[in-house]
């Protein structure tokens, strides 16, 4: 049995911890930033693009639960090193990139160095705290994670206007070097005596299931969504699913229990990152192409509007972990996901040439999205019996950041078929347009490159064309709404049942008194 580390030992463990997560955010916002002028300087295809973004997203994702059973196994600051190491050294790379190809395929190493960094330390932190104290702990983890959000696009956006695309992901290479020398140093290694060892039928289905699943939604707009190879895709993802449930029922330590899902407030958890994805998270990628690509902004004057949406994130938190002295985290939930949702359908209606009006309905949606921001990372081990809290901690990571990266591809697909579908009606203006250009054309846009959209429909004219993007972005944003609507519904439901209900099933519910830390950390931190 280890010892338990002094109190100054601990919050060094935190501060190496956040400051490895820090890069996180920033390289997932950054990327997103940074797309046009990677497509500027080195070329490549609309689905080519979209892949700087989702390839870090899906390996990230699909690889957090297998880390941390790693983590147990082979120790926690072993896999934690191990990640940090692997996601220094493909940013390295990144900065030196000469293809698209290879940008996408670093990307993805990146995502795996990202996983496990996560994975590890998430577990390792987890050791050295308890009660309050933890949940003071992983709350500080998801503010930084607001803060990378919040201050990524700027960041980006200077780094690439003064130094160029690559400077970002060298910047992500000198931070994660100061984190892996420090948590060389000042991390202790701890494993679970009990691992079983890693339960690679749930690990490999599991990732297959998702990667098939993400290929399938990013390569629909291009082959169609009827074609057969996309449908192929889709079934072997229904296949891979089927086969991991049942995996996941019969072993006797499975990656995923889905014997936790039984508790009432954990599902309600599970849909909180999902909900935030539709109505925050989905916007740091989209944003900055309509900016950059279609209103033709620089990067630094889209970084600075990005901080509309962002911002919120730095304050809000922390006032919704105080505001549940008042009410339910359910309440607060719900509450500013219908806030958001507002915000989303306000920001439908901006049209073209005026993005400076965004900034009020971008900073409505911050600031209802930042209040479940604020309260999941802290629920997620407090709504299970405490015994269960490092698998449930597990489970909500890899919903949040899996979550993310379908939800990316399935919004960039809509909104390349929603531009297609508007191109379509003008067909009769460009009579010598192809299905295929249509659709090449909408997928452009839905990446921001109105030059190249340009250039494949000249019959049509750019300003029919940004009318059909913005057109597209408009439903969509509809869409988005509805989805943020239901899951507040849905999470009202889950998180404010009764506390009775939850001790009758063993269930240990997040009280108030527990949340109310968490609020002081957030502050300071802000």
């Amino acid at each position: 049995m280890h010892p338990q580390p002094e109190p100054a030992g601990r919050l060094s463990v935190a501060f190496i911890v956040c400051l490895a997560a820090l890069i996180l955010p920033l390289s997932f916002s950054g990327g997103a930033v940074a797309t046009p002028a990677i497509g500027r300087d080195l070329g490549g295809s609309a689905t080519a693009l979209t892949w700087i973004t989702n390839a870090f997203m899906l390996t990230f994702g699909s690889l957090l639960m297998t880390a941390g059973a790693l983590a147990d196994q082979f120790g926690r600051k072993r896999i934690f090193i191990g990640g940090v190491a692997l996601f220094v050294l493909f940013s390295g790379a990144l900065s030196f990139a000469p293809s698209l190809l290879v940008v996408d395929l670093l990307r993805a190493g990146q995502g795996v160095g990202a996983a496990a960094a996560l994975a590890g330390g998430s577990a390792a932190m987890a050791q050295e705290f308890e009660g309050r104290a933890r949940i003071r702990a992983f709350s500080m983890l998801g503010t930084t994670f607001g803060i990378g959000l919040a201050f990524g696009p700027i960041v980006a956006g200077v780094l690439i206007a003064q130094f160029g695309w690559r400077s970002i992901f060298l910047t992500s290479t000198l931070v994660g070097a100061g984190a892996l020398v420090l948590g060389m140093r000042r991390l202790r290694e701890t494993r679970d005596p009990n691992a079983a060892g890693l339960d690679w039928p749930g690990a490999l289905s599991f990732t297959g299931m998702l990667s098939l699943f993400t290929f399938a939604i990013i390569q629909a707009p291009e082959s169609g969504w009827t074609s057969p190879p996309v449908l192929g895709l889709f079934t072997g993802a229904a296949i891979l699913l089927a086969s991991f449930i049942l995996v996941e029922t019969r072993v006797a330590r499975p990656m995923l229990d889905l014997s936790l899902f039984r508790y009432p407030r954990f599902v309600g958890v599970q849909v909180l990152p999902i909900a935030t994805c539709y109505s925050y998270v989905v916007l740091l990628i989209l944003l900055p192409l309509r900016f950059i690509g279609i209103e033709g902004l620089s990067e630094i004057e889209a970084g600075w509007l990005m901080m509309a949406l962002s911002a919120p994130m730095v304050v809000v938190p922390a006032l919704a972990a105080a505001g549940t002295r008042w009410l339910s985290a359910g309440a607060i939930s719900a509450l500013g996901l219908l806030i958001a949702a507002a915000g989303l359908l306000w920001l439908g209606r901006i049209g073209p040439g005026a993005p400076h009006e965004a900034i009020a309905p971008m900073l409505l949606i911050g600031l209802g999205a930042g209040m479940p921001w604020g309260l999941m990372d802290g629920l997620s081990v407090t709504v299970v019996p405490k015994d269960r809290a490092g698998m449930a901690s597990g489970i909500f990571n890899t919903t949040k950041v899996a979550g993310e990266g379908v939800a990316l591809a399935i919004v960039s697909a809509g909104l390349a078929l929603l531009s297609s579908t508007g191109l379509q009606g003008l067909a009769s203006q460009a009579r010598t347009a192809s299905p295929q250009h249509l659709s090449e054309a909408g997928l452009r846009l839905a990446t921001g490159d109105l030059a190249q959209a340009a250039t494949l429909l000249p019959e049509i004219g750019r300003a029919l064309l940004v009318q059909s993007y913005f057109g597209a972005f408009e439903t969509l944003t509809h869409a988005l709404a509805a989805v943020t609507i239901l899951s507040a519904l849905i999470i009202f439901w889950f998180l404010s049942r009764e506390r009775s209900e939850d001790h009758a099933t063993g269930q240990v519910a997040a009280s108030a008194a527990e949340l109310e830390p968490v609020a002081a950390d957030c502050s300071a931190q802000a």
